[in-house]
């Protein structure tokens, strides 16, 4: 106790001792909630101890590639062992952002369903039949953007089984997040370092090149032909859920998040909204949920209906 109290500086044990337990109600309160909210989810895909483990390895990856860059600006001499060593704190902090974890939880589901798809319907984890045909294109952009995806979900594929995020990959907004998350761990005491990665990172970083930004880049190079990338088994996950996406007008993690199966409601939905026949609604809904019966006379909704139907619910 004596030890614990310690830590306090010059508050008061009544005081530290009440904050405490302050933060020890907040955390009974929540579990009640989270419990009930899992015993809930029957199949535990959405929250598994594997999506769970993938997630915080994202966001410990993401915290030991920002301590390592400031170690090495700073001229540590061993940057990866000094940011190994001190990664818990960060990584905490990077939890701590609901649209970081958002993002990572939704990267982990991605995969979790390439693999599902591999599996069920043999559907190619990386080279899918429509990335295929890209690379093969007469054109020379679409050509280079497909290979460079292709190298990309590649590598993709690998870094999820190693449960890394790397920097680039982020999405802007949270590239400047994590950022920021830096510079509020590291205080004052950091400042003309944390300043000086910043910069170096920020000069480095190029969203469009992501796997992410290659994606949208080849659909909407597609126009009307994006069609095809609504046809799981010939485009391949990745593409199919950026295709969906930008059809649905919906963010692209709510669009991963639609194909788990307490979300049917919301992907069939989805499948309408995006412009896909009866038919082809039905075709594609079986591929993903061939146990669950699509609702009678969803095929009568039509395209605009149902995406009313979604913008009702998401406002």
């Amino acid at each position: 106790m004596e030890a614990g109290v310690s830590q306090f500086d010059d508050q008061t044990v009544e005081n530290a001792l009440s904050e405490a337990l302050t933060r020890g109600d907040a955390v009974i309160a929540s579990a009640g909630p989270i419990l009930r909210h899992l015993l809930e989810n029957d199949d535990h895909t959405m929250f598994s101890d594997e999506i769970v483990a993938r997630v915080r390895g994202m966001a410990g990856d993401i915290a030991r590639q920002l301590l390592a860059a400031q170690a090495e600006v700073s001229g540590v001499s061993d940057p990866y062992g000094f940011a190994e060593e001190n990664t818990a704190g960060l990584t905490e902090t990077l939890i701590a952002n609901a649209s970081l974890l958002g993002h990572a939880h939704g990267l982990a589901l991605e995969f979790q369903l390439t693999e599902k798809l591999q599996l069920r319907h043999s559907v190619d984890t990386v080279l899918s039949p429509l990335l295929q045909a890209l690379i093969a294109s007469n054109d020379p952009e679409t050509a280079a953007t497909a290979m460079s995806l292709l190298a990309a979900q590649a590598r993709f594929c690998q870094q999820q089984r190693r449960m890394e995020l790397p920097l680039g990959e982020l999405p802007g907004d949270l590239f400047h997040a994590v950022l920021l998350s830096l510079r509020e761990h590291g205080g004052e005491q950091g400042g003309e370092a944390t300043a000086a990665v910043e910069t170096k990172l920020r000069e480095g970083f190029d969203e469009s090149r992501s796997r992410l930004g290659l994606l949208a880049r080849l659909v909407v190079a597609m126009r009307g032909g994006a069609l095809a990338a609504l046809t799981v088994t010939h485009a391949g996950v990745p593409l199919f859920l950026t295709a969906l996406a930008l059809a649905t007008g919906q963010e692209r993690a709510m669009a991963v998040l639609s194909t788990n199966e307490r979300q049917a409601a919301r992907f069939a939905l989805s499948l309408c909204a995006a412009g896909l026949k009866p038919k082809e609604v039905e075709e594609q809904f079986a591929y993903f949920h061939p146990e669950i019966a699509l609702p009678e006379g969803l095929g009568q909704l039509g395209a605009d209906h149902a995406a009313a139907i979604l913008a009702g619910v998401a406002g």
